[in-house]
Order: structure tokens, then C-alpha cells, then sequence
């Protein structure tokens, strides 16, 4: 979600199933290690991009998704590429 811009909080949390306090917990993580951005637009509106260090970060993990040919059961191809397999 994050990759094709900025999010806040509570889209974040419906697009990736998740409860306030689990957020909360990973956004810090991602933050400490600066994978996103804290973008304030305005008291108290909130919303969070990701770094160029993050989109690295979901670069190598596509790599590693697709060496190990797991990329379909995420991103699902579309019926011609599934007839070829």
C-alpha cells in the first residue's frame, strides 16, 4: 500500500488486517530503522511514506519471493501465465 505513496494510520491498519496496538508496534519498528517517513500534514493528521532505504528493502524481498518462486501465491498471474506452468 505504502509503496504507492502515503498512508495514514487507519487505512493502514483495515488494508493490512491489523488492531491499533499491533500497528503501532510495527510502525515504530519501521520507523526506528527508518524503512518509512512520519509526514505531518497538519495537527493531528497524520500520514506515512515509505524511505528509499525501505522500497530497497521491498526490492530484495521480491527478489527473494520470486528466487524462490513464491511470488505467485502473493501476486497472482493472470490465467494465460497459469496454463503455461
Amino acid at each position: 500500500m505504502l509503496r504507492l505513496g502515503e498512508a495514514g494510520k487507519t487505512e493502514i491498519m483495515y488494508s493490512v488486517n491489523m488492531s491499533y496496538f499491533q500497528l503501532q508496534k510495527y510502525l515504530n519498528f519501521l520507523l526506528e530503522r527508518g524503512l518509512i517517513d512520519r509526514v505531518a500534514l497538519g495537527n493531528p493528521s497524520v500520514t506515512y511514506r515509505v524511505t528509499k532505504k525501505g522500497l530497497g528493502v521491498l526490492r530484495s524481498i521480491d527478489g527473494v519471493l520470486e528466487a524462490l518462486e513464491l511470488r505467485e501465491t502473493l501476486e497472482p498471474h493472470s490465467s494465460e501465465e497459469n496454463n503455461e506452468r
